[in-house]
């Protein structure tokens, strides 16, 4: 009964094993990623029409400086699309009032951004642009933003990922330090690994443009909380992986109100939790049978839960095989364990020490442990089903 019980464990351990070898090789890449000037310049000059989709809902007060900051990059021939959807607000009128043309789309039994998305998509079919670049209406572009990203697709011809990264707003009554370092680790040390290894990434849900002749097709319109992860998934299937684009770099700020942090955790783990559990087996298979190298690493990514989540898998597993161990379990699940926590902690400090020193102290660093203590309500709501099931809005607290 011991010995099934520790092959069992062991099993367990080793199952637990496959993410974090995946994100330590992905740290250790980028540690040694050298960003190459491959396709920076965007000086030539060229003919390709671009329209950008900007899905709003209820965004009224903050949709105005996303649209600036696109108007300034566009040239005469190219568009700006704002998708009011769903929206009990004046989004629609202000964003008019700011030069842009606006769809409205209302359907309350299709609530989610795919749906969005894919309304803005049809209205483009009447005149279809080159490129489509999607950018969220909370979202703030460097300049230069969308000439590059157009460069570098017209020459790849493959949906192109810039770098997002949330930030901590300045007047913010919350710290979002670790979370700010979260998001630096999945969406600027991970990809950056993945590129320097020439393999694809997910897609991040703003700053990502696509040729038209992908994007028509591509399967948008779902009430997926993660509609981009599971976009570039399907795009990887059909041979179109995203490619990643560090040189230009959007960000967005974390709410700073305690119900707007809640929710918006809740809904990204959900959907990321439900996107592991019900494709992770099918793509696997999908990616060996076709021999589709891409999809196969970009679900191996996929594997990689939320960090909180996975450390606090790491540190149960290890407590339970020490007491195992300790009752007569082999001492085997004591040693992969151990090792899990060696490689989880080293892909960790190494990535705060290139990437991360600047968003967290070293003392903050050390209180990830009660970070992850804190999230363990959050993962049984998930789990019981409490958390989002569509796309509602972020409640930032007050505007300025």
């Amino acid at each position: 009964m011991l010995t099934l019980i520790s092959l069992i464990l062991a099993g367990m351990a080793a199952l637990l094993s496959v993410p974090i070898a995946v994100l330590f090789v992905e740290v250790i890449a980028a540690l040694n990623a050298v960003v190459m000037k491959q396709f920076e310049e965007s000086s030539e000059a060229s003919n390709s029409r671009v329209a950008v989709i900007v899905p709003a809902h209820n965004e009224s007060t903050g949709v105005v400086p996303t649209i600036e900051d696109i108007k300034l990059q566009l040239g005469i021939d190219d568009r700006l699309i704002v998708v009011a959807d769903n929206c009990s607000d004046d989004t629609a009128a202000v964003a008019r009032a700011s030069q842009a043309d606006v769809i409205e789309r209302n359907d309350l039994t299709q609530i989610g951004k795919g749906y969005a998305l894919g309304w803005g998509i049809n209205h483009l079919e009447v005149d279809p642009p080159d490129f489509v670049v999607f950018i969220d209406a909370d979202c703030r572009i460097e300049p230069d933003m969308i000439g590059r990203l157009k460069h570098v697709c017209s020459k790849l011809q493959r949906p192109v990922q810039a770098c997002f990264l949330m930030k901590t707003a300045d007047d913010s009554p919350i710290d979002h330090s670790l979370a700010e370092f979260a998001w630096i680790l999945k969406n600027w040390v991970r990809p950056l690994g993945l590129r320097y290894l020439n393999c694809s990434v997910q897609l991040m849900g703003t700053g990502m443009i696509f040729p038209w002749e992908i994007i028509r097709s591509a399967p948008l319109a779902s009430g997926n909380l993660v509609e981009d992860l599971k976009l570039g998934l399907d795009l990887a299937a059909a041979g179109k992986a995203p490619y990643f684009f560090p040189f230009v770099i959007g960000s967005s700020v974390f709410p700073t109100s305690e119900k707007g942090t809640d929710s918006q955790r809740k809904r990204w783990v959900q959907g990321h939790l439900h996107t592991i559990m019900t494709t992770l087996p099918r793509l696997l298979f999908l990616s060996i049978s076709r021999r589709n190298l891409d999809l196969l690493v970009m679900t191996l990514d996929l594997a990689v839960p939320p960090l909180s989540l996975l450390g606090l898998l790491i540190v149960a597993m290890f407590a339970l095989s020490c007491v195992g161990w300790l009752v007569g379990l082999s001492s085997a699940v004591v040693v992969i364990s151990a090792a899990n926590l060696l490689f989880f902690a080293l892909s960790i400090l190494l990535a705060w020490s290139k990437f991360a020193r600047h968003v967290l102290s070293a003392g903050a660093l050390l209180s990830i442990g009660a970070l992850v203590g804190t999230k363990i309500r959050l993962y049984v709501e998930v789990l019981l089903g409490r958390a989002a099931t569509q796309w509602i809005r972020t409640d930032r607290g007050k505007p300025k």
